[in-house]
């Protein structure tokens, strides 16, 4: 979707559709809306007035002008509660307004930017916020889909700036928001790529494609590579597939100035049938979403890259698919990971641990100082947090409160749940290992982390597990948020942007 900016007021402005807004139980007063409202000769006031439209999150009310204005019609859009107002409001807004001009089957239309100067909101983080919102509703996976259902999309939306003096705000969050979708877009795309063309080696070629495309470093690791630094824990999960597992290295180098590094980890199961220890059939054509951590770190990297952020990043990515057959790992092997450690194979369904395990060591011995994790890792977030946020945990408080911070200005919130060493020695104790890979159902979340932690040596560590939120739909209750359609979320990928983008300004 192609994004401008019009300088000039939202009652000369000719467009199918003008998008404004309205708190709830806000009287109209002056601003965008009340202008547009006098132009229409009170139809606005009218329609609050008779109980049409109350200004909640999300709802949409539709005017025709019949010619009062240049605008053929006006979209009043509600932004909620002016007390709990932020930049998620703003995203949400702005997604009910494009799929209204989907509906409406508009290719263009107009927009206010929702928010600017409300509690001394900046033009450019809203701008920013109104084009996640609007692109990101509009998203769908139609890489295999025949006929003519991209006639039905919006092909543009512009800006209406009164003030002269904000336009180069705005521009300033088209910019940055640019970056921001078209990462996510790329993360939700990998996300939902089925399984029979999305190997180990998909995800490698992505990685190659980026670093040529970015002039980034790129390493691949394949099964003979990843034997000799002593990945066995990946090896392990990968060895039942005819497609062998990868190891993926991407570097980022905006500072290179600069000591220190930060890796971002990302679990690649390309498909995840359980192993030996098999998924039910029911819902399992979702575990081609259990590469979504990769997905979102991938995406990261893109979105970084295309800003230029001044910091050095590296992705890894442990890819690998987890499939059952005579050659696949076993309930009852001991493996060994890349730092020595041996671990006994209780459920081969616990796979997303070990892969990450090797992974972690590589990202620490390639200089990395901070390490984050991302992966769709147990149930037990599910049950815990529901789909509206992800657990993090980790080894480091002011790390995690910096992932929460980004995380609420994304909208991909984060909640930290408790790491506690003793769940290591009662419920992981293995009789003829350094440690099992699972612990049981229950505080699955936090022993799926305490594991994970033992393959961080010294640096700050934090873990993200995304299950929760890594896809929308199917029988799982949802929050409804207009931005997010049935499908990939690509979460974590603007939580990461953000994060990097405040490790490089500090």
């Amino acid at each position: 979707m192609d994004i401008s900016i019009e300088q000039g007021s939202v009652t000369d402005i000719a467009t199918p559709l003008l998008a404004v807004n309205l708190f709830e139980g806000v009287a109209i007063s002056g601003g965008a809306t009340g202008a547009v409202d006098r132009a229409l000769g009170g139809l606005i006031s009218q329609m609050i007035a008779d109980g049409e439209f109350k200004g909640k999150l999300e709802e949409v009310a539709v005017i025709h002008t019949m010619g009062k204005i240049p605008a053929q019609r006006v979209a009043v859009v509600g932004l909620g509660s002016q007390d709990k107002f932020g930049l998620e409001a703003i995203r949400r807004a702005s997604g009910a307004v494009l799929k209204k001009a989907r509906e409406l089957k508009i290719k263009s239309y107009h927009t206010v930017v929702h928010g600017a100067g409300s509690g001394g909101m900046e033009s450019a983080g809203c701008a920013q916020a109104v084009v996640e919102g609007a692109v990101l509703a509009s998203y769908g996976y139609r890489e295999f889909k025949s006929g003519d259902e991209e006639n039905g999309a919006v092909e543009r939306m512009s800006f209406v700036e009164m003030d002269a003096g904000k336009v180069a705000q705005i521009e300033r969050g088209v910019a940055r928001s640019k970056a921001f979708t078209l990462a996510t877009t790329a993360a939700r795309d990998l996300s939902a790529a089925p399984s029979n063309i999305a190997p180990p080696e998909y995800l490698a070629e992505r990685a190659r494609q980026l670093a040529a495309q970015y002039g980034l470093d790129c390493r691949v690791m394949g099964p003979e590579e990843m034997e000799k630094l002593g990945m066995g824990a990946i090896l392990a999960v990968g060895q039942g597939s005819v497609h062998p597992p990868r190891m993926i290295a991407l570097k980022y180098l905006g500072d290179p100035g600069s000591q220190r590094l930060l890796a971002i980890v990302g679990k690649g199961i390309t498909f995840d049938t359980g192993g030996i220890s098999i998924k039910p059939a029911e819902n399992m054509d979702r575990m081609k979403y259990d590469k979504s951590g990769a997905a979102a770190v991938l995406g990261a990297m893109q979105g970084l890259a295309e800003l230029k952020l001044k910091v050095n990043v590296l992705a890894v990515i442990a890819a690998a698919e987890n499939m059952p057959s005579g050659n696949a790992y076993r309930p009852g092997d001991i493996v060994r990971a890349a730092n020595g450690k041996s671990i006994e194979v209780i459920s081969t369904d616990a796979e997303g641990r070990l892969v990450l395990a090797d992974a972690l060591v590589y990202a620490e011995r390639q200089g990395a100082d901070t390490l984050v994790d991302l992966a769709t890792l147990t149930g037990g977030v599910v049950v815990a947090l529901g789909t509206g946020g992800a657990g993090v945990m980790g080894n480091d408080d002011a790390l995690i409160q910096q992932l929460i911070e980004a995380g609420n200005r994304s909208g991909e919130r984060l909640w930290q749940l408790p790491i506690w060493d003793d769940y290591l020695w009662e419920q992981m104790r293995s009789e003829f290992a350094d440690m099992k890979n699972t612990g049981g159902r229950y505080g699955s979340a936090p022993i799926g982390a305490l594991f994970i932690q033992q393959f961080v040596d010294k640096a700050r560590w934090a873990h993200l597990d995304i299950a929760g939120t890594a896809w929308i739909g199917g029988d799982q209750p949802t929050l409804p948020k207009s931005y997010l359609p049935k499908g990939p979320s690509g979460f974590g990928t603007r939580l990461l942007l953000e994060f990097i983008q405040n490790r490089a300004e500090g």
